[in-house]
């Protein structure tokens, strides 16, 4: 699975609850009643579009195509490794 950070303006709502956009994605509108619910749900809802231009041939936004690009390349990360003091 391909995996991409996608950049979202999320912004409060008068009636109550949130909105997420993105630039980077058009019809990515997401509303949930908490920052994380929306981010939830946004994340759902740009899956969901990015599956539909690739179902349909549909050419992805520039950003997305880039960022696909980005994250089919091999990384490194260091993470962190706990261990009790009697293992050290």
């Amino acid at each position: 699975m391909d995996e991409f950070f996608l950049p979202v303006q999320i912004e409060p709502l008068e009636e109550g609850g949130y909105l997420a956009t993105s630039d980077d994605l058009p019809g990515l509108v997401a509303q949930g009643r908490t920052v994380a619910e929306t981010i939830e749900i946004a994340q759902d809802v740009a899956r969901k579009l990015v599956e539909s231009y690739i179902e349909h041939g549909d050419r992805l936004p520039a950003k997305i195509r880039a960022a696909l690009k980005r994250s089919a390349r091999k990384s490194t990360i260091k993470i962190p490794i706990g261990l009790s003091p009697a293992a050290a």
